[in-house]
């Protein structure tokens, strides 16, 4: 063994310690493979960088900014209108039509995504049909994973395969190529379903039913807030005339939330976002929220203010201008790690966090002071407009379902027509292979942007960029390990684990390394580490590499094992009420069926 392949192994082993501890994060792990392997003279500049310009890099942001299209136009809150009306009262033909819609829409655009649009749908659904979470939380998260597996641009670890074959001189996946075996492994996972989701922790207990479109006194009563909001009026002796909100310090010194401002107006009081810099005036009311216990006499004796009544108890005679909604923080998310102070929640989103959630439990210590993670879900208060805006930013947040208070709007519903047309233009051009990939989704987001389905700060919003740089990053890794040797080393060991074995145990035992390391990182890390070694087996048994390829990007998507082996799995395990091994229990056997379909099916699609 050289020293130069030493060095990558050793800095190989150090990434998969690095990425399963997430710290730091996996974006930034990319970056420090892209600065090392030059330095240590394994490869060039120029080929740590080669990654960047990879086509179907680019493509796989341009398939976030079509996603974030369909929703903001309304297109996925549509389909669930649609499969809450067909599905009616049964709830095993809900498990197939969501399934069957999810893993559809899963097939061009961001699994996370849809599973996150469905979480709500599925919630209303629940609690009509009087059924817990848990029989439907997983099923949707399987059918997002499956979603992968039914077109090339559906997962990024079938782009990479595609890419690997290319560059050896093959010619690679068509834009259906992966449909017939998704197919069958979909079919196989909806009649699976409708038989586990009856093993389910969370199903069979009778969890508590956690409604989507519960109204504002539901969350009055469910997060303890009849008595935390006051209306407080600022009085002509108290010296605030013309003073900053932040410069009071509100929150910092009395744990008090301004949820909204009123203020008179030429017809009548008009209600305010309040702004960090909003200068306040003699008589406008404040709406405040005390996360902390107050004496709300001295409170107002000491600033100066006049307490006013409420009717009916925390602002409710304000919600024809402002309410609550709950979000759950979304995976990867910039909140994630910070607390509600250091976010500037309010200054960022127009919204104040009166609540949260944590594992089904409501959180009652310091609320602005806690740090957020993956999976919180948070009641914010505040204009309705604010809270409209929220529900398009899908990359920080997933909004639970809106209180009936509200109509339910998409910001872009009058372009729908357009982005389903733009949809269909670029898969009839990927299909017709008339444009490159990259060619057909470039044209599909100029059109998104002409039509105005999405704007611009939209679309760069949308784009995942932790997922581009760990693709962009662990690109060059494989190249090392190539040049190295590392790759035929590895090459040497299975075959001689697996000697004397036929083709297709070659191909479970491939699809089982590539499952088995997906657990440790990420799906598309896998890929890129796997296809190098699986293409170099081919080549050695002499036969065509397509199928090694198929088997690897199926086995990477096949991520059902445990909650935390992708994010599409941890979002659904609070709404779920799901356990570990709840994921074990379901998960393992499903993993072992869709292998056994994969190695028998593969090598009929795709001859040796």
């Amino acid at each position: 063994m050289s020293w130069d392949l030493l060095m990558v192994l050793m800095l190989l082993g150090v990434c998969m310690v690095l990425f399963v501890v997430n710290k730091p994060r996996m974006d930034v792990v990319a970056l420090m493979v892209i600065v090392l392997l030059p330095l240590s003279g394994v490869i060039s500049v120029q080929e740590a960088l080669v990654g960047f310009s990879d086509p179907n890099v680019i493509l796989i942001a341009l398939l976030f900014v079509i996603g974030e299209a369909l929703v903001r136009t309304g297109v996925t809150f549509e389909v669930g209108d649609w499969l809450v009306r067909r599905a009616g009262k049964s709830e095993m033909k809900l498990v197939v039509l969501l399934m069957l819609v999810v893993a559809g829409l899963g097939s061009v655009m961001s699994s996370t995504g849809v599973v996150g649009i469905f979480i709500p749908v599925a919630l209303g659904v629940a609690r009509r049909l009087k059924v817990s979470p848990g029989r439907l939380m997983m099923p949707l998260s399987f059918a997002g994973l499956i979603g992968g597996m039914l077109t090339l641009v559906a997962t990024p670890p079938n782009m990479v395969l595609d890419g690997a074959l290319r560059q050896e001189g093959f010619e690679g996946f068509a834009f259906f190529s992966f449909t017939p075996l998704g197919l069958l492994i979909l079919a196989f996972g909806i009649g699976y379903m409708v038989v586990a989701q009856r093993w389910l922790k969370g199903a069979a207990d009778g969890g508590a039913v956690v409604p989507v479109r519960r109204g504002l006194s539901h969350f009055i009563k469910e997060y303890r807030l009849e008595n935390r909001g006051f209306r407080l009026r600022i009085g002509a002796g108290c010296g605030l005339d013309g003073k900053r909100l932040d410069a009071l310090n509100l929150r910092r010194e009395h744990g008090a939330n301004v949820v909204a401002v009123e203020r008179a107006g030429r017809f009548g009081h008009v209600l305010l976002n309040p702004r960090a810099g909003m200068e306040l005036r003699v008589g406008d009311v404040l709406l405040v929220d005390f996360s902390q216990e107050v004496k709300i006499g001295g409170f107002c004796e000491e600033m100066g203010w006049e307490l006013l009544p409420m009717k009916g108890g925390y602002f409710r005679e304000s919600w024809n201008e402002a309410g609550m909604v709950e979000v759950m923080i979304a995976p990867e998310s910039p909140p994630i790690g910070k607390s509600v102070q250091e976010q500037g929640f309010r200054s960022r989103y127009g919204l104040s966090v009166v609540g949260l959630r944590r594992q089904g439990k409501v959180f009652e210590g310091q609320l602005l002071e806690e740090k957020l993670k993956m999976g919180d879900v948070l009641l914010v208060a505040g204009p309705w407009k604010s809270i409209r805006q929220l529900q398009g930013m899908a990359g920080d947040f997933i909004v639970l379902g809106l209180p009936p208070e509200v109509e339910d709007v998409a910001p872009a519903r009058d372009r729908l027509p357009h982005a389903l047309g733009v949809l269909a233009l670029m898969v009839v051009l990927m299909v017709g292979g008339w444009v490159p990939n990259v060619i057909a989704g470039l044209m599909a987001c100029l059109l998104m942007g002409l039509f105005r389905c999405v704007d611009l700060a939209g679309a760069y919003k949308s784009i995942h960029w932790q997922s581009l740089i760990l693709i962009a990053g662990m690109i060059p890794f494989a190249q090392a390990l190539e040049s190295t040797g590392g790759v035929g080393l590895a090459v040497e060991g299975f075959l001689g684990l697996m000697e004397g074995a036929g083709v297709r145990w070659l191909l479970g035992g491939v699809f089982v390394m590539t499952a088995l390391t997906s657990l440790f990182i990420s799906n598309t890390a896998t890929a890129v580490l796997m296809a190098p070694i699986a293409l170099s087996v081919a080549k050695h048994l002499e036969v065509s590499p397509v199928p090694f390829a198929m088997v690897v990007a199926i086995a990477a998507s096949a991520a059902f094992m445990t909650p935390v082996s992708s994010p599409v799995n941890t979002l659904v395990m609070g709404p779920g009420n799901y356990r570990f091994m709840d994921f074990v229990k379901v998960g393992v056997p499903f993993t072992l069926l869709v292998l056994v379909v994969t190695v028998l099916v593969v090598p009929w699609l795709f001859p040796l």
